[in-house]
């Protein structure tokens, strides 16, 4: 039935955090996977089979956001030690620190076009920075408590953020002016993103709801209320069709926004469900959480139009309650006592890959470690562009807990280097600037705008083409209606407007 249904499946689990997962991000190519940590560190996850992991040390706290870089070149993290760090490609794996906020920092992210980025704080505020001249721009401060995130639209003219003051507001990054406040948030708002046309933006709270509004027309477009206990994190499917949110109760759900529905209900991760991100295809999506677990699915119900997922689904001998599809077991029983019709799916972990990957950690509390071009995974583009990402130490001083490694991981160490600078020699690396060019995300935005429009234009044929036939319909029944009363000998009362006028008959 999986396969009928198109069902997610999960492909890989990482583990290598030693405290709770609480941010997620792939990079531009998929090739990557980087995660934030409470245990103050970030991972990059290969998705290459058999590849390493890297372990990036720098943050004296935990850290709560991380995001890559449009281009891929940089990825920015944010912590609870007040600062931001943009990881850099160099010889030295250096990264640049942001001294944020006066409190902790809740999230980080890229503008689209990677030249600036955007933080969110305790501290009640939202600050812009620029990323090539490395230094504030501006802040924006209405908010009356904590700010848990913030986020620019994907053409830049806004932001939205929201927070502890049960409030979404969106910001005019022109004018740095408050130009709406959303408050129907019954309580913290603990997540806020634009979908990818920037048409919509959704918020989730503490009281488990999540909520979109249509920007257009400012107004509440809709409302879930699915998950049992708070939501942590949502991701818009770049198709805008799908959107999935985690929650402290253990789930991950994925709602159809075309029907507005429920679909489904995953089940995989042991406590609360921190983090959850869809990659820029779409074809993957990734979740983090309370039990250290950083988990791999393919999204696989993006493949074929919801209308036929939901007409096999009819098709089904002893199909779910509506509108809810499946609840899917990766490996824990159900914990939801499910009503005895449900389908229960449990498809075994096809984590065929490789067993956890060695971790190889890079930073000041590593300085037996010497960061070099081999050690580092390779990023691989079609353009004539090439970068590598050889993220690495950090200027900072050391996470204690970072240097509890054992002779044995040195070793294996030592030959896993072997092993990269043999490979080297087949497969060079090419290190160009890190200064991200916004020439292909303008095309790319260009080409999203033009598919919008002949969306646009394609429903707006097919309504005028309904309207033509049923006013066509209505003049050939009048027509017909006229011909008998003719027939019949009575002579129907015209106006002189009509005795005037051609008679009633349109070609």
């Amino acid at each position: 039935m999986a396969s009928v249904m198109e069902d997610p499946t999960l492909e890989r689990h990482f583990k290598g955090h030693r405290d709770a997962v609480t941010s997620a991000d792939f990079s531009p190519n998929s090739k990557y996977l980087a995660t934030g940590s409470a245990d103050k560190t970030l991972m990059i996850w290969s998705l290459a089979p058999k590849a390493r992991a890297f372990r990036l040390v720098g943050h004296q706290d935990a850290v709560t956001g991380v995001q890559f870089s449009p281009s891929g070149a940089l990825v920015a993290s944010s912590s609870k030690d007040r600062t931001v760090r943009l990881w850099t490609p160099s010889m030295k794996g250096e990264s640049t620190v942001f001294k944020a906020h006066t409190a902790a920092v809740r999230s980080v992210a890229f503008s689209y076009d990677g030249h600036q980025l955007v933080t969110a704080s305790d501290d009640k505020s939202v600050k812009v920075w620029s990323v090539h001249r490395q230094c504030f721009v501006y802040s924006l401060n209405q908010h009356a408590d904590w700010v848990r995130c913030a986020r620019f639209s994907p053409d830049g003219r806004l932001i939205a953020s929201c927070g502890d003051d049960k409030s979404v507001r969106l910001w005019d990054t022109a004018t740095k002016h408050c130009i709406n406040c959303f408050t129907e948030c019954g309580s913290s708002a603990t997540f806020v993103n634009f979908n990818s046309s920037g048409t919509c933006i959704a918020s989730s709270g503490s009281d488990s709801s999540l909520k979109i509004w249509d920007l257009r027309t400012n107004k509440l477009i809709q409302h879930y209320q699915v998950h049992s206990s708070g939501i942590n994190s949502f991701s818009f499917h770049p198709s805008n069709n799908y959107l999935i949110s985690c929650s402290s109760d253990s789930t991950i759900k994925i709602m159809e926004l075309l029907e507005g529905r429920l679909i489904y209900t995953l089940h995989g991760h042991k406590g609360a469900v921190i983090t959850v991100a869809f990659s820029r295809a779409g074809d993957l999506f990734s979740s983090g959480g309370a039990d250290r677990q950083v988990l791999l699915w393919r999204t696989n119900f993006d493949r074929k139009p919801y209308q036929d997922v939901l007409q096999q689904h009819s098709q089904r001998s002893t199909p779910d309650p509506p509108p809810h599809l499946s609840d899917i077991h990766p490996r824990a029983p159900h914990l939801h006592h499910p009503q005895p019709a449900a389908i229960q799916i449990s498809p075994a972990v096809a984590d065929t890959q490789s067993t956890d990957p060695h971790v190889i950690d890079l930073g000041p509390a590593a300085p037996h470690i010497k960061a070099s071009f081999n050690d580092l995974p390779v990023h691989h583009y079609t353009s004539s562009r090439v970068e590598g990402w050889t993220g690495g130490e950090s200027a900072s001083s050391a996470d204690p807990a970072a240097g509890n490694r054992t002779g044995a991981d040195i070793s294996s160490k030592g030959k896993g280097r072997r092993e990269e600078e043999e490979m080297a020699h087949t497969h060079p690396l090419e290190v160009l600037s890190t200064h991200p060019s916004s020439l292909d995300f303008t095309l790319q935005h260009i080409v999203q705008q033009l598919d919008i429009l002949t969306q646009t234009v394609s429903v707006l044929e097919e309504r005028l083409t309904l309207t033509e036939d049923k006013m066509k319909e209505c003049l050939q029944h009048q027509s017909q209606i006229l011909k008998d009363i003719q027939a019949s000998g009575e002579r129907p009362r015209m106006s002189s407007d009509e005795t005037d006028g051609s008679p009633l008959h349109f070609t």
